[in-house]
């Protein structure tokens, strides 16, 4: 749960985000200076994180009074040499924030560090990850608590929208495929459930957690699941011509039991005013955005 340092909302004298050139960190970075508020966007132009004058480098940047957020990463970390790079990535943003401690720390984790649960996942379930990317981002979430600085650890779930770099398995991936015309092949039947956040939901709530410096932990996540069938239907209803959805033979047991929900009380409990995008107006949304940027 989130415990808000500012009793009002309250822009930080600046604002540094590192991995600014991903997907959340752009997002963030664009909302927050919609915001008006002072960004240093750093990215591995920048500043090489894996580089042996990292930690100094980082550090000469850094402002007692800003507010640092935590965005790189090799992500997903799928294998032990992306591990290794994460946790010199990780060692290398602790010792800059160790020799130039700053006023509030934001790291951006992953729903990826809980166990599998059949009942609703919550800010309190248990950390106990599966995969060496939960592993990388809990090892991250314990390696900033060394940091003086007031802390807080953000866990979205799956993510979705226009400027995703990974083309990964679900919103994403089903949209481009249904703008090039081509089929949308399904895992088994595509009858495994998820909740699905829009890009945009996250970085909206990100800022929230800057303006007010909070602290603690909160998941970021809707509350409802889809399946990945629901999810191809709702993608070719809005494509520029239909296109067939098929399933196929699964090689393997699905993914977190087939289903992973979450209960987003401490959403609510920590900005009650905040309604998550549904579904369905979010890859509306996406689709029409993407469209935009290519015309």
């Amino acid at each position: 749960m989130l415990q808000h340092q500012n009793p009002s909302p309250k822009l930080p004298t600046r604002v540094v985000v590192v991995g600014a050139a991903g997907f959340v960190g752009s997002a963030l970075v664009k909302t927050l200076k919609a915001r008006g508020a002072s960004v240093l966007p750093l990215t591995r132009r920048d500043i090489d994180l894996l580089a042996p004058d990292a930690q100094d480098k980082l550090a000469s940047m850094l402002r007692p009074d800003d507010t640092f957020v935590a965005v790189a990463a090799r992500a997903p970390c799928k294998n032990v040499q992306m591990l290794t790079e994460n946790m010199k990535i990780v060692e290398s943003m602790v010792g800059a924030l160790t020799k130039s401690p700053v006023s509030h720390l934001v790291n951006i984790s992953s729903d990826a560090v809980y166990a599998d649960s059949p009942d609703p996942l919550t800010e309190e379930s248990a950390a106990a990850p599966t995969s060496l990317h939960g592993v990388m981002h809990l090892a991250r979430e314990l390696a900033f608590q060394d940091v003086r600085a007031p802390f807080v650890t953000l866990r979205p779930s799956l993510l979705y929208g226009v400027a995703d770099p990974h083309n990964g398995y679900g919103p994403n991936r089903f949209r481009r495929l249904a703008n090039e015309g081509k089929e949308i092949l399904l895992f088994g039947e595509g009858e495994e459930r998820r909740d699905h956040v829009s890009i945009d939901d996250v970085a909206e709530l990100i800022a929230r957690v800057i303006e007010r410096r909070s602290t603690g932990s909160l998941n970021i996540a809707t509350g409802k699941v889809h399946s990945f069938r629901e999810i191809a239907e709702l993608v070719t209803a809005s494509a520029p011509k239909k296109v067939p959805i098929k399933g196929s033979p699964r090689s393997g047991p699905m993914p977190h039991n087939g289903y992973r929900p979450f209960d987003n009380a401490g959403t609510r409990a920590a900005f009650p005013d905040f309604t998550y995008t549904t579904l369905p107006d979010g890859i509306a949304r996406a689709q029409h955005d993407e469209r935009s940027r290519s015309a």
